[in-house]
């Protein structure tokens, strides 16, 4: 589980990384960049690094903040009362759920626990329970197959084809859950990740 998390906060670090001017390279020629390699588990015609446009939604989300030892734990909890304000309140969902990442260094990191819905309710929530829109804009799409602990094999992907196309992520990445996070066995997940780039 460690692996996953320092690659994530590796990717969050990216994020403020700014790229050296065109007077500090070096006047040496570059070697050839690295061919960008799927992580295992994924089937052929998976997205890695598919280049796309993200759609703002509405979404109902919970925002905490977790370690990395519990994560995931602290992820479907977070899901499950998110879950039951939908449940309440009779609303339904138009989307898998996500959890956006807003911050991550290498203790751990800031959430929002999220799920579309079609508009927002006439009551708004009170409490840890909020409406807002989910991240839009130009952003890179990878898919993970498997175990969520195998999770870091993928980030480190990311990380590495990130660092090889020489493009800047922004301060926030979304996972996506084609099988929800609170049903599925843990090394069952099917989870679409998007890195928001500058």
């Amino acid at each position: 589980m460690t692996c996953l998390w320092r690659a994530i906060a590796l990717i969050a670090t990216l994020a403020f990384a700014a790229a050296p001017p065109a007077w500090a390279q070096p006047s040496a020629p570059p070697p050839p960049p690295a061919t960008s390699v799927q992580p295992p588990g994924q089937t052929p015609g998976d997205p890695f690094g598919e280049e796309l446009v993200l759609t703002p939604k509405t979404i109902v989300y919970m925002k905490g903040n977790s370690t990395w030892d519990t994560a995931l734990e602290t992820l479907v909890d977070a899901f499950k009362s998110v879950y039951a304000y939908l449940d309440k309140q009779g609303l339904q969902r138009t989307g898998p759920p996500m959890t956006i990442y807003t911050q991550a260094d290498d203790t751990g990191f800031q959430f929002q626990a999220a799920v579309p819905i079609a508009e927002a309710p006439k009551d708004l929530p009170k409490g840890d329970i909020s409406i807002g829109q989910s991240p839009g804009g130009r952003a890179l799409k990878f898919m993970h197959r498997g175990s969520y602990d195998a999770m870091d094999t993928t980030y480190e992907a990311i990380t590495n084809h990130l660092d090889e196309k020489r493009l800047e992520a922004q301060d926030l990445f979304i996972e996506e859950y084609a099988t929800d996070p609170v049903t599925t066995p843990e090394d069952k997940f099917v989870v679409t990740v998007y890195v928001p780039i500058k």
